[in-house]
């Protein structure tokens, strides 16, 4: 089973979902407050295992409705993925995969072990 591990940061309060196996699949953005951090981790919750792929990597790809996962290919040529909620916000993002197949693995993983992640204050 996954959890959800907050960290406290410089500048405020985030979360990475680790999987069973203690690698870090998915990471969110800095939040101000622990309330709206723990509100981050709900939305991972709520929309990973009903999110559609949008596979950005492909041309002329179909755009799909919230909630969705981007998956893209960065700059340095390595493929990413993004969890928007219903609302367009980014929920979390991923590390960098060298291979699509591993992105498509680490999708899901996080829609997986978001369900019933229990939560750990570092």
């Amino acid at each position: 089973m996954g959890k959800f591990v907050i960290k406290k940061t410089k500048s405020g309060v985030k979360f990475d979902l680790k999987a069973t196996n203690g690698q870090v699949i998915a990471t969110s953005e800095v939040y101000t407050t622990l309330t709206n951090c723990k509100k981050g981790i709900a939305s991972v919750v709520k929309n990973a295992p009903i999110a559609a792929i949008e596979d950005q990597t492909v041309a002329d790809f179909e755009t799909k409705k919230n909630p969705k996962f981007e998956m893209y290919v960065d700059k340095k040529g390595e493929y990413r993925f993004r969890l928007k909620a219903t609302n367009g916000q980014i929920v979390a993002v991923s590390e960098g995969y060298t291979t699509k197949p591993k992105c498509e693995n680490g999708i899901a993983s996080v829609a997986k072990n978001a369900v019933d992640a229990p939560i750990e204050v570092e």
